[in-house]
């Protein structure tokens, strides 16, 4: 009986199947296999679940990362939008007086300081609007064009002669768009049919 015992023992320890005589083994119930697959099932779902929100996260994180990239630069880009506002009234300012110099500095006046004065007034506007343009900054030259609601403010409307209804006849003030975004809009007459 004692070499019985090593017998079933040594069977347990290697893994072979014991016979029905071994009372220590009971069959399995039907009901763990079935709490066992249950949970299993339940697992899955919530790796399932959790997958799913790992990638819904990923995505936030990565709309939120392209957002804040997209803010900043345009921060770069039109952080100096109010200091071109300003620098704009300067040069309508300059234009005005380039205009008036070029008025009295006709050919009929021979006086070479206004002159000399009209040349460097043409110079100093030329290289600004040079520098506008390297920074991005242009000037709208809208006359001809429709008129766009985004882009132009309408100050009057003159009659049509020679140009379709709807189209910019003059420009009383300048536009200027700072990389292709309106910064100020340009003052423009309409034209419009004439009413008999």
């Amino acid at each position: 009986s004692p070499c019985a015992f090593s017998t079933a023992a040594q069977q347990r320890s290697t893994g072979d199947e014991c016979g029905p005589e071994d009372p220590h083994d009971e069959p399995k119930h039907p009901l763990s296999d079935c709490a066992l697959e249950h949970k299993a099932i339940k697992l899955e779902e919530q790796v399932r679940d959790f997958t799913e929100r790992y990638r819904k996260a990923l995505a936030d994180s990565e709309n939120v990362r392209r957002r804040t990239q997209k803010f900043v630069e345009d921060a770069k880009l039109f952080g100096i939008q109010s200091f071109c506002r300003d620098l704009v009234e300067v040069a309508d300012i300059l234009e005005k007086t380039a205009e008036s110099a070029a008025g009295e500095a006709e050919p009929s006046n021979p006086n070479p300081t206004l002159k000399k004065i009209y040349e460097g007034l043409s110079l100093i506007e030329a290289k600004l609007q040079s520098v506008f343009a390297k920074h991005g900054l242009q000037k709208m030259n809208p006359v001809g064009g429709r008129y766009d609601p985004y882009d132009h403010e309408i100050v009057c409307h003159v009659p049509a002669e020679g140009m379709q209804p709807g189209t910019i006849a003059l420009v009383t003030q300048d536009g200027y768009k700072l990389h292709g975004r309106t910064i100020r809009h340009a003052l423009v007459g309409v034209a419009v049919e004439s009413q008999e």
